[in-house]
This record gives structure tokens, sequence and C-alpha cells, in this order.
């Protein structure tokens, strides 16, 4: 480099070229995902499930809050009255898309199971009061058989 100076005396610096030996690549455009229209038909169909899903949960979370509410404290509506039930339920669908085998979609609707928790707690209930039947009776049939014993027992030393 060579210092020149100006007419105000101050250093001017000059860059000496430089021989250059690789280019810059010049920019090429990012290669953009190409989707085919198939596979956004399947990922829309994924989408409308998975939000039926959701809708079907937080459904299922209104009846837990009213259900809630029901057994805390009877609800007082505006006129000051006692409400029986906070909420009414009727049958309930969330959209769905299936598959069929030939790889066609059908839109329908899913019915959504308000009363499938308490069904199954019933059931639960059930099978947990026969195993307890069954037990108690087990236990009755095992202390009369060994009471019969212990009376046989003493028969037998009397004599």
């Amino acid at each position: 480099m060579k210092k020149i100076l100006d007419t105000d005396k101050k250093p001017i610096l000059l860059l000496q070229p430089t021989s250059v030996t690789t280019a810059i690549a010049p920019l090429q455009p990012q290669e953009k995902k190409i989707i085919s229209e198939q596979q956004r038909l399947i990922a829309q169909v994924e989408r409308i499930n998975r939000m039926a899903e959701e809708l079907e949960a937080a459904i299922l979370e209104l009846k837990a809050i009213a259900n809630t509410l029901n057994t805390q404290k009877r609800y007082p509506v505006l006129n000051h009255q006692v409400c029986k039930n906070i909420c009414q339920y009727f049958a309930v669908s969330v959209p769905w898309v299936k598959r069929k085998p030939d790889k066609s979609f059908i839109l329908t609707t899913r019915r959504v199971d308000l009363f499938r928790a308490e069904r199954e707690a019933a059931l639960l209930a059930e099978q947990l009061r026969q195993q307890t039947k069954k037990r108690l009776a087990s236990q009755r049939h095992r202390k009369n058989k060994s009471r019969a014993e212990a009376d046989t027992k003493c028969l037998f030393k009397k004599v």
C-alpha cells in the first residue's frame, strides 16, 4: 500500500489490486418443497381428525366442569331458583374423515359418547361389588368350615 498525502496533509491509503483465484458463486434460489395434491389432502384429513379429537376432549371437559358444579352446589339461576342441572345434553357428533380400502376418503361424523365415563364407572363398581361378594362368601365358607371342624373335634374328644 502506498500512502499519498493530499492537500490537507492527511495520508490516504490506496489498496493495491490483488488477484482473485475463486469467484463468488451466484445466489441460487432455494428449491421449494413441492408437495403433491395427494400429500396435501392427507395432511388436511389428519388436521380435521386431530381437530375433531380436540373438540371431543373440550366437550367432555365441559361436561366434567358442569358435573362438578352440579355436585358442589346447586347452581342458582337469575330468578334465584335452584336448577337441577346446569347443562343439558343431546346427541353430539364431530366431523370425521374416514379412509376407505380403495384409498378414497369419506367426510362423515363421529358420535361423541358423553356418558361413556359413567357407564365405565358403573361397570367397574359392579365388578368390584361382585368381587367383594365372592370374597365375603369365601371367607364365610372358610369360617363355617373351620367351625364345623372344631365342632367335630370337640365331639370326638367327648366320646
